[in-house]
C-alpha cells in the first residue's frame, strides 16, 4: 500500500462518515416537528420516543467523523477545531442539551420544564445541521487561517496554525455561500426526520401531518440544493499541482466533476434516490421513503467531500494565505500511523452488522398510541 493510496483511503473513509453523520440527522430533523400545533400531547411523545432510541447513533457518529479526521488528518483538526472552536462548541453544546433534555424533560421537578426543553431539542435540530453545513461549506469559499509547520521548532510558541480573526469559525456566516449549504442541511434534516417518522410510527395523524411537512419542506430544500451546487460549479477553485503549489482555478469544481466520472455518477445516483424518496413521501401512500433518502444522502455528501479533496484540490483552503492551505498529502498523518489504523478500519463491517442488527430489534414494531401509554421506559 502506498503513501498515496492510505491518503485518498482515508479520505474516502472520513467522507463515508460524514455521509452518515448527515443522514442520521434525520432525529433532529424529527425533532423540529415537535412544534407542529397539529400534533397532540400524546403523538409529540410518540415522536420523542422514535427519535430517543436512536439519537445516540447520531451523536456517536460525529465523534467518530472527528477521531478519524484527527488521527488520519491531524493537521486539519489542529487546524479548523483549534481555530474555528466556536463552530465545533456550539455543535457540541447543542448535543449535549439534547441529551439532557431526552432524560429529563418529563421527569417531576425539572427546571426548565417539559417546554424548555422540547425547545431545547428544537434548537438542536437546526443548528446541528446547520452549523455541520456551513463548516463544510468553507471546504470551498476558503477560511483565515496560516500554517507555519516550522514552528513546531519554536520553544516559546510552538504553534503549526494560526487563526488570522478573533471569530475563530463564526466569520463563516458571512461567506454566502457556506451558508447556502448550511441551511440546505437544515431542510434536509426536516425531510429525513419527516420520512423516519413516518416509517417508524403508525399513527394517521402523525402520517397525514410527516407527508405535509415534506411537501412544505421539499422547495426551499430544493431551491437551496440547485443554487449551491450552481454557484459551486461556476466559482474558482484552489488547486494543486505536482509541486504542492496552490493556486486559484476557474470552474475547478466542474472540472473535478467531469474527470471523475466515478463521482458525477454517485453524485447523480444520489439526486435520484433523493427525489425518489421525496415522490414517495409526499405524493404516495409508502412509508418507505427514508431508505432510499438514507443511501441518497450519502452518496451525495461523499461525492460532495470528493469534490473538495481529490483531483489536485486543497480540501481545506486558505484564504489569507493560499500556501498554508491543507491538501490530502501535506495534512495527513504519517504513513506507519495510516497502515496501522487501515488495519483497525476492517473492523468496521462488524460494528456496522451489530447497528443494523440493533437497528431492526428496536424497529421490529411500530410505535403506537398504546405503548406510549402502556410502557415503563418512555421519554
Amino acid at each position: 500500500m502506498s503513501y498515496e493510496f492510505l491518503q485518498n483511503y482515508w479520505w474516502c473513509l472520513v467522507a463515508l462518515l460524514a455521509g452518515l453523520l448527515v443522514a442520521l440527522m434525520f432525529v433532529q430533523g424529527a425533532n423540529l416537528h415537535l412544534g407542529n400545533r397539529a400534533l397532540d400531547e400524546t403523538r409529540k411523545r410518540m415522536i420523542l420516543n422514535s427519535t430517543g432510541r436512536k439519537w445516540e447513533l447520531t451523536f456517536t457518529t460525529l465523534v467518530t467523523f472527528g477521531g478519524a479526521f484527527f488521527a488520519s488528518f491531524p493537521l486539519f483538526y489542529s487546524t479548523s477545531f483549534g481555530g474555528a472552536y466556536w463552530v465545533w462548541v456550539l455543535l457540541l453544546l447543542t448535543f449535549v442539551f439534547q441529551a439532557v433534555a431526552y432524560e429529563f424533560q418529563n421527569k417531576k421537578g425539572n427546571l426548565l420544564g417539559v417546554k424548555g426543553f422540547r425547545i431545547a431539542l428544537m434548537i438542536n435540530g437546526i443548528l446541528a445541521p446547520f452549523l455541520v453545513g456551513t463548516a463544510v461549506g468553507t471546504f470551498f469559499t476558503g477560511s483565515d487561517f496560516t500554517v507555519n509547520k516550522l514552528a513546531i521548532a519554536n520553544p516559546s510558541a510552538p504553534v503549526i496554525s494560526t487563526w488570522g480573526n478573533g471569530w475563530h469559525g463564526l466569520e463563516a456566516l458571512g461567506q454566502y455561500h457556506a451558508v447556502l449549504l448550511g441551511c440546505t442541511l437544515v431542510f434536509l434534516a426536516a425531510i429525513l426526520g419527516a420520512l423516519y417518522v413516518l416509517n417508524n410510527v403508525d399513527d394517521k395523524k402523525i402520517e397525514a401531518e410527516m407527508r405535509r411537512c415534506i411537501k412544505m419542506a421539499a422547495v426551499p430544500f430544493l431551491l437551496l440544493f440547485i443554487s449551491w451546487t450552481a454557484i459551486l460549479l461556476c466559482r474558482q477553485g484552489f488547486a494543486v499541482d505536482a509541486r504542492g503549489v496552490v493556486s486559484m482555478e476557474p470552474y475547478k469544481y466542474l472540472h473535478n466533476l467531469l474527470e471523475m466520472p466515478v463521482v458525477l455518477v454517485m453524485l447523480l445516483a444520489g439526486v435520484v434516490l433523493v427525489l425518489c424518496s421525496l415522490y414517495l413521501g409526499a405524493f404516495s401512500q409508502s412509508r418507505k421513503g427514508i431508505w432510499m433518502a438514507t443511501p441518497g444522502t450519502v452518496l451525495v455528501v461523499m461525492s460532495v467531500f470528493f469534490l473538495a479533496g481529490f483531483n489536485g484540490t486543497a480540501y481545506y483552503p486558505s484564504c489569507t494565505d493560499l500556501q498554508s492551505s491543507l491538501t490530502l498529502q501535506n495534512s495527513s498523518s504519517s504513513r506507519f500511523t495510516l497502515t496501522v489504523m487501515f488495519w483497525v478500519s476492517l473492523l468496521i463491517p462488524f460494528v456496522l452488522a451489530y447497528i443494523v442488527y440493533a437497528w431492526r430489534a428496536m424497529d421490529r414494531k411500530s410505535i403506537t398510541a398504546d405503548e406510549i401509554e402502556s410502557t415503563d421506559h418512555k421519554y
